[in-house]
């Protein structure tokens, strides 16, 4: 697993892994799907990181030593879980082909266009991997199949691949637009090329559909908001999440709502409600999109990170381990143990009596997260230094 570098919201993280979430039971995915606000005296949800890491479970009796054989402190390096977003584009007509009123490119296409090409050539995305499909496909709209190869491979970001591949597909005039909009078939064929992809690439996956309305198109009885629920419970169960930017018509006499059903895939998929961006003004729908990429990308941090080995392969002692958060400034914090985070600057072991991963706190995952180069560092201090609750 690779130490990734997180910019912007993702952070820069030096010897752990972070971000808002609750801890996997499988050391890495988590299992049932978990809404934005998490629970009591656990982090936020959308838990996108934090794969267990070789650290032994349970109090051990070994010390870290010196090398004249006195007792040393050391400090673990951990890995942070890769991050992969595979985006779904519409380039139905719908979005700029200018056969309505609301059909207008300079108010949608264009400046929804412009903030995904800033988004995925910004440096601050470093440390995220990102695959792009554009839909519908020109041919075979309706088949699954077509989706499993996104025009863009999963690719690290930042990079120009994906404006690139924007201004290839822009179409130039009314009859280069695609009709339909066949988002049941792309949500299973997004799915299917995760499920493939993650078998060579372990880590968080997590599909972003990126559209101005309902299905529709194909077959009325499966492309329909119900069925494309149905694949987003399904994606959930298969541990990938699904966000969703709607885009909105502009405030026209005659335009229809075409998202409000938008909320209930976002939060079949596991992420509460989809974010709708409003057009009619270039520059706010360019910043508004823009601001709903960088939830999404924040959301993709984990605040929880694996025990990892100690340098000296000596054993693992619960009660001997100290986590320091330093901000920006070089300023340095010791965090607090507090098994129920009803402290501040607090973090909490996934489970106290055989503990495999350190989660941070409600709060201090949110002060993490906010600082651009934050780096935290785990100590295995020679002597008990917190107190584990049986």
């Amino acid at each position: 697993m690779r130490v990734l570098t997180v910019a912007m919201a993702m952070l820069s993280v030096a010897a752990v892994g972070l971000g808002c979430g609750s801890s996997p039971s499988d050391g890495g995915e988590e299992g049932e799907g978990t809404s934005s606000g998490g629970t009591s005296g656990e982090g936020g949800s959308l838990d996108i990181g934090g794969a267990a890491g070789p650290g032994s479970s349970g109090a051990g009796s070994g010390s870290p030593t010196g090398g004249d054989g006195t007792c040393a402190t050391q400090t673990a390096a951990a890995s942070l879980q890769p991050v992969y977003l595979a985006f779904a584009f519409d380039v139905s007509g719908s979005m700029g082909k200018g056969d309505k009123d609301w059909h207008d490119k300079s108010l949608k296409w264009d400046p929804v266009v412009a903030a995904t090409k800033q988004f995925f050539a910004d440096a601050g995305a470093e440390g995220l991997t990102a695959s792009l499909t554009f839909f519908p496909a020109q041919d075979d709209k309706c088949e699954t199949g077509i989706y499993t190869t996104p025009d863009v491979p999963l690719t690290p970001l930042p990079s120009p691949a994906f404006g690139a591949a924007l201004d290839q597909i822009e179409p130039m005039t009314s009859s280069d637009w695609r009709g339909g909009t066949p988002t049941a078939w792309v949500m299973r064929g997004t799915s299917a090329f995760i499920g493939a992809q993650r078998q060579q690439n372990p880590g968080k996956y997590a599909i972003v559909l990126v559209t101005d309305g309902y299905p529709q198109g194909c077959d009325e009885a499966s492309d329909t908001i119900d069925a494309v629920v149905a694949d987003a419970q399904a994606a959930l169960a298969a541990n990938i999440l699904t966000y969703v930017i709607g885009v909105e018509n502009p405030p026209i006499p005659g335009a229809p709502d075409t998202l409000d059903d938008l909320h209930k895939i976002a939060a079949a998929g596991g992420t509460e409600s989809a974010v709708l961006i409003d057009t009619g003004d270039p520059s706010q729908t360019t910043a508004a999109f823009k601001a709903a990429v960088e939830r999404i990308r924040s959301a993709a941090v984990s605040c929880t990170m694996a025990i990892p080995l100690s340098p000296d392969g000596s054993s693992f002692d619960k009660e001997k381990v100290r986590v320091v958060y330093t901000d920006g400034s070089n300023a340095t914090t010791e965090l607090v143990y507090d098994q129920s985070c009803a402290t501040e600057d607090a973090w909490r072991y996934d489970e106290p009596a055989s503990p495999t991963q350190i989660v941070l706190c409600v709060d201090t995952c949110t002060t993490v997260q906010a600082d651009v180069a934050a780096e935290l560092s785990v100590d295995f201090t020679c002597e008990s230094v917190i107190e584990v609750p049986l």
